[in-house]
C-alpha cells in the first residue's frame, strides 16, 4: 500500500493546525471588540486588569503579559484612560511607581470583554470531558514550554503553584489536590490563571516531574 506523500512532520503539520486557530481567535478578537470601540490588545488589558484586582498591576507588567512592547502597553492604556474605563494611581507599596486600575466603569467593559464568542465555545463544548482534560493538559505543557524558555512571563497556573499535589488521590476524575482550597480536583479544573497561585519556587521542577509523570 503506498503512503500519502507528506513533506510536513507531524510537529510541523500541528502548527498549521495552531495557525489554523490562531487565526479565528484574532478575526473573532476584532468582531468582538470593534463593537465597543476598541482594539484586541486594549481588550486584553481590561481582561487582566480585571484578574489583577484590586491593585491593578504595573505598565511593566501589563506589557510582560500580553507580550507586548511597553510603548503598545502604554497607548493602550493611555486610550483606555481616554474612555473613562481605567485611572493611573500611586502604589501603595512603593510610591514611586504607577499602577493602572480599572474604574468603575471599567470593571463593566471588562466584564463584557471577557465573555468568550459563542463560536469558540461552541467548538470546545463539543469535546467530551476527557478531551477537554487531555487538550487542557497539553495547552499547559505548551504555556509552560514557552516560560521555560523565556519566551513568555509565569503565568498564575495550577502546574507552578505550591498549593498544587497532582495525583496524590486514587479517583481517576479528581487525582489532584489544590491546598488552598483543601479540595480534589481534576484535568479539567485546571487553572491558567489564579488569582491564589503562589510560585512554587524550587519544588516546581519536582511538581512538573509528578504531573507529568501520569495522564
Amino acid at each position: 500500500m503506498r503512503r500519502m506523500p507528506d513533506e510536513k512532520t507531524p510537529g510541523e503539520r500541528l502548527l498549521v493546525g495552531l495557525s489554523r486557530i490562531g487565526t479565528v481567535l484574532r478575526n473573532q478578537a476584532w468582531r468582538e471588540t470593534s463593537p465597543r470601540g476598541m482594539n484586541p490588545t486594549q481588550a486584553q488589558s481590561l481582561a487582566f486588569l480585571a484578574r489583577s484586582q484590586p491593585l491593578g498591576a504595573r505598565l511593566t507588567e501589563l506589557a510582560d503579559q500580553l507580550a507586548v512592547t511597553q510603548s503598545t502597553a502604554s497607548e493602550s492604556v493611555s486610550a483606555l484612560e481616554r474612555k473613562g474605563l481605567v485611572e493611573r494611581t500611586r502604589d501603595p507599596a512603593d510610591g514611586r511607581a504607577i499602577r493602572i486600575t480599572l474604574t468603575e466603569t471599567g470593571r463593566s467593559a471588562a466584564a463584557g470583554v471577557e465573555v468568550w464568542p459563542d463560536l469558540l465555545l461552541e467548538v470546545v463544548e463539543d469535546l467530551d470531558a476527557q478531551e477537554q482534560g487531555v487538550l487542557l493538559r497539553l495547552i499547559l505543557k505548551m504555556i509552560r514550554g514557552l516560560q521555560v524558555r523565556g519566551e513568555i512571563p509565569p503565568h498564575r497556573m495550577c502546574v507552578t503553584c505550591t498549593h498544587f499535589r497532582p495525583h496524590v488521590h486514587d479517583d481517576p476524575e479528581l487525582p489532584h489536590h489544590c491546598a488552598f482550597v483543601d479540595a480534589p480536583f481534576g484535568d479539567r479544573q485546571l487553572r491558567v490563571d489564579c488569582l491564589e497561585h503562589a510560585p512554587a519556587g524550587d519544588a516546581e521542577e519536582a511538581t512538573w516531574s509528578a504531573f507529568v509523570s501520569r495522564g
